[in-house]
């Protein structure tokens, strides 16, 4: 899947209009809503599924419409369709209670959703345009709630890298960007859930593949060496070293993850997970054809594989994309039991760090299917995390953020634990 992040404004509370709203959708594929903006704003293409109303100046009307308060912050992430299209079908039922490796608990030892919102304004190029919103006290509060409300115990936090290092490769950490992303950090392990640092650059930099033509490999671990520097005590720590990575070289790819992998623990951070990706936006559909081989040189300093995790990604919708609000599979069969075969045939582990749909009744069908399907196989699925809540109002697509303590349907039906 590819994913387009566009960084919508933080608001507690926005006027129903007929013009779109500061930072809201104004147009894409298959789009219905309004395609003009409220004064002070233009409707801007970011990718053929997804337009937003951004800052400048353009032809606007205004309604009297009364406003209604909205309890979330407003952003938005889009997800352009995959070349290949999932075929409909029932959730398997059947596959799932047949899959093999169930834990003593029957459940992954993980379950949670992303705080998006420090990644917002970064699409599929690697390049950040700035934009991101910070998920504050609003994002702490949500952890909060499903830690204790919904007994969730992991939480992935995405970030810019242009944002970090204020666009300098090999640059110092921005202190500002670092303050506020530390703080939701801080608020995550208060929690006592394990905390997802995941660079949300898709294995690039404007454009510009890692190790491969673009930032060095010497670069790339440079900002994870400074990372870890900064929470190599902290025990509940899980380092994403990079969202979705596509279209590039696999075994190339694996020795720039090596290098951040060696970077992290020459840091000193020595005992936490860390999550390799793969190709093909990390997909778990092709993982074993793709990416596995290649990542399964990628060893700890040690030589160990245990804290080495494989990080996966698969969404639901028609086309993969994460674009739509139906579901039509649960990729039960064609990847989640594949993939645990081959994860237990290779002695491996992995998690699935995003997943999601919308918050309807074939969606409930199908994200709940794939989540049993992890639970049947949790002696190598060790947990998952849905897209997305954070910074996110509720009228986006695959939106888990709560209303107050109200979760959404499928945060209820699907993701909770309690």
């Amino acid at each position: 899947m590819t994913r387009y992040s566009i960084a919508f404004s933080a608001l507690m509370a926005t006027a129903v209009t007929a013009s779109g709203a500061a930072y809201s959708q104004c147009g894409g594929k298959g789009w219905t809503g309004a395609t003009d903006c409220v004064s002070g704003y233009q409707c801007q293409v970011q990718n053929d599924w997804y337009s937003q109303c951004v800052p400048g100046t353009a032809a606007v009307k205004t309604s009297a419409a009364a406003p209604t308060t909205v309890v979330a912050t407003t952003l938005s992430t889009m997800k352009r369709p995959s070349a290949t299209s999932a075929a409909a079908k029932p959730a398997s039922t059947a596959a799932v209670a047949a899959a093999a490796g169930t834990s003593a608990s029957g459940k992954t030892q993980y379950a949670g959703v992303n705080i998006a919102g420090f990644d917002f304004g970064c699409d599929t190029s690697g390049s950040c345009s700035g934009g991101y919103v910070d998920p504050g006290s609003n994002g702490i509060a949500q952890m909060k709630h499903f830690a204790t409300d919904d007994k969730l115990n992991i939480f992935r936090l995405p970030f810019g890298w242009q944002y970090m290092v204020k666009n300098t490769l090999g640059g110092d950490l921005d202190a500002t960007f670092f303050a506020a992303y530390d703080k939701l950090v801080q608020g995550c392990l208060a929690t006592g859930a394990m905390c997802i640092i995941d660079l949300h650059n898709y294995a690039r930099w404007n454009g510009a593949i890692v190790g491969q033509g673009g930032p060095t490999n010497a670069q790339f671990a440079d900002v994870w060496s400074k990372l870890a520097t900064k929470y190599k005590s902290e025990k509940n720590i899980i380092f994403g070293i990079m969202n979705e990575p596509h279209d590039l070289t696999m075994t190339t790819w694996a020795t720039s993850a090596q290098a951040a992998v060696t970077a992290i623990r020459k840091a000193g951070a020595t005992s936490q997970y860390i999550l390799v990706p793969g190709t093909d936006y990390t997909s778990a559909g092709s993982f074993v054809q793709n990416s596995g081989p290649a990542l399964l040189a990628v060893k700890d300093t040690d030589g160990s594989t245990g804290k080495i995790l494989f990080d996966v990604h698969r969404y639901l919708d028609s086309d993969n994309s994460g674009t739509h609000a139906e579901c039509t599979t649960d990729h039960v069969d064609d990847s989640f039991v594949p993939l645990a075969k081959w994860l237990r045939t290779n002695g491996r582990k992995a998690i699935l760090s995003e997943v999601g749909g919308g918050n309807t009744a074939s969606c409930e069908q199908d994200v709940c299917a794939a989540i049993a399907s992890l639970n049947s196989n949790s002696d190598v699925y060790l947990g998952y995390a849905g897209w997305s809540a954070g910074a996110f109002d509720s009228s986006y697509v695959l939106s888990l953020t709560p209303n107050g303590s109200t979760d959404t349907a499928l945060m209820s039906k699907c993701f909770s634990r309690a």
